[in-house]
């Protein structure tokens, strides 16, 4: 309260993550640069740059997509381009990125009106839901008549081409962003609902510190952390050194087992705010495991049949000039994306472990690389962190801070936030590819 009698709201959260402690967000030196290249595009400095300054060469390319995705000229009107962000984050139950893009659309002149709900907004944006929900949660099952509904002649109302490629690309780029604001533990913006307060501050009591060596426990969990990172490195050298050959069936096989190997992810969450329910239509539409070798499953899509390299990243570049390279550029950032180290060891060459990341991510899509041996994925991914990979790239809602401190206990909040990285834009191409698949068929 201040002295004139008018009530100050006073910020909840402190820091941008409830999962990573403040003091690892205060940086400095090179990446200075790059949040004032931020903040002077945004007008502000939010918790997901301030989250993704960690990996500032990342961050850079991600800004210059996410600017032109919104901002630059395209086929889509700008508060269109906000609109359709917001129906695609509700799907993850997101209020974080619904409220971001929310303000976003208003401020392009959007009408409030639609925010109340999806049937306030025009047919056409509403006829996008289908392909919202099936990208958000089973992109496999995207299949050419999809895209036919929207874009033929008969069509009412009727997509062109570059419209709907600019619509799917910034679905799937809000769905795999939820992905990474769930998966770091986002807290709202101080002027988002949930984000302040007008309670005064109670009194704290410091937190016993989860890692305090005083404590036995802790002390115990100190060594099992050391003990675990030892093993891994020793698996990563053992997997590049080996050159056992295996037969394709072989291959088939392991692959079939990571993709319908059971790994439990069903938190149930409270409720999502209102804010974000009334944007949903059919909220109990989800991700689905994969059937057992054998059993009614969808077809595997192979990698070599149609790829990013080969075919996606061509298509987008014709239908929506540019954007084919600013997101290959933040593809090959993130593939390449490397500090040579690995909790308390320099020098490690860690591209073993973030290709079975990727390839693991891709799998449960139900992509196959036919070059890959999927036996490396169990070799390298230890339970705890499949169970937190998968929660965030199928079911983001669900992450909680729990699954996020189980894996990989003694290595840096950075190098987690990394393999954050490599699951969002794992899913994003993998999305993206089951469209461009079918919009390639379309156009046949």
């Amino acid at each position: 309260m201040s002295e004139e009698g008018v009530e100050v709201p006073r910020a909840l959260a402190s820091g941008p993550s409830a999962f990573i402690p403040a003091k690892e967000m205060l940086i400095d030196g090179p990446n200075q640069d790059i949040l004032i290249e931020s903040f002077l595009s945004l007008g502000r400095v939010d918790h997901l740059t301030m989250v993704l300054a960690l990996h500032p060469a990342y961050l850079s390319c991600f800004l210059r997509t996410q600017h032109a995705l919104l901002e630059l000229d395209g086929p889509l009107p700008r508060h269109w381009r906000h609109y359709i962000s917001v129906m695609a984050a509700a799907r993850h139950h997101c209020s974080y990125l619904v409220q971001q893009h929310s303000t976003g659309f208003l401020e392009a002149g959007g009408e409030e009106g639609w925010l109340c709900g999806l049937q306030h907004a025009p047919t056409k944006l509403r006829s996008l839901q289908t392909l919202n929900k099936l990208l958000a949660h089973r992109p496999w099952l995207i299949a050419q008549q999809h895209i036919q509904e929207l874009v033929s002649p008969g069509a009412e109302p009727r997509w062109s081409l570059a419209e709907l490629i600019h619509a799917v690309i910034l679905m799937a780029h809000a769905h795999s962003l939820c992905s990474f604001v769930w998966g770091c533990g986002l807290n709202p913006e101080p002027d988002h609902v949930g984000g302040y307060t007008f309670q005064p501050p109670s009194p704290t009591h410091p937190p016993r510190c989860p890692h305090s060596p005083a404590n036995e426990d802790c002390r115990q969990e100190l060594v099992d952390g050391v003990v675990e990172v030892e093993v891994l490195m020793k698996r990563m050298v053992e997997l590049q050194q080996q050159e056992e050959e295996c037969t394709q069936e072989e291959m088939v096989t392991r692959f079939e087992r990571e993709r319908s190997e059971s790994i439990p992810t069903a938190v149930v969450r409270g409720a999502p705010p209102d804010l974000v329910l009334c944007l949903v239509e059919e909220p109990e539409f989800r991700y689905e495991d994969f059937a057992p070798r054998g059993e009614q499953s969808p077809p595997t899509m192979r990698a070599q049949d149609y790829s990013w390299e080969d075919h996606g990243f061509s298509l987008v570049n014709r239908l929506l000039p540019d954007m084919g390279q600013l997101l290959d550029e933040k593809f090959q950032v993130v593939s390449n994306l490397t500090y040579h180290r690995m909790a308390m060891h320099e020098g490690v060459d860690t591209y073993t472990l973030r290709k079975a990341l990727w390839n693991y991510i891709h799998c449960l899509y139900g992509i196959r690389y036919d070059d890959y041996d999927y036996g490396s994925v169990n070799v390298l991914l230890e339970r705890s962190l499949k169970v937190f990979v998968k929660t965030m790239a199928c079911h983001p809602e669900q992450t909680t801070a729990r699954i996020y401190h189980a894996f990989w206990r003694h290595f840096r909040h950075s190098e987690k936030v990394h393999a954050n990285l490599i699951v969002m834009e794992a899913r994003l191409q993998a999305a993206l590819l089951y469209t461009l698949r079918a919009i390639t068929h379309y156009m046949r």
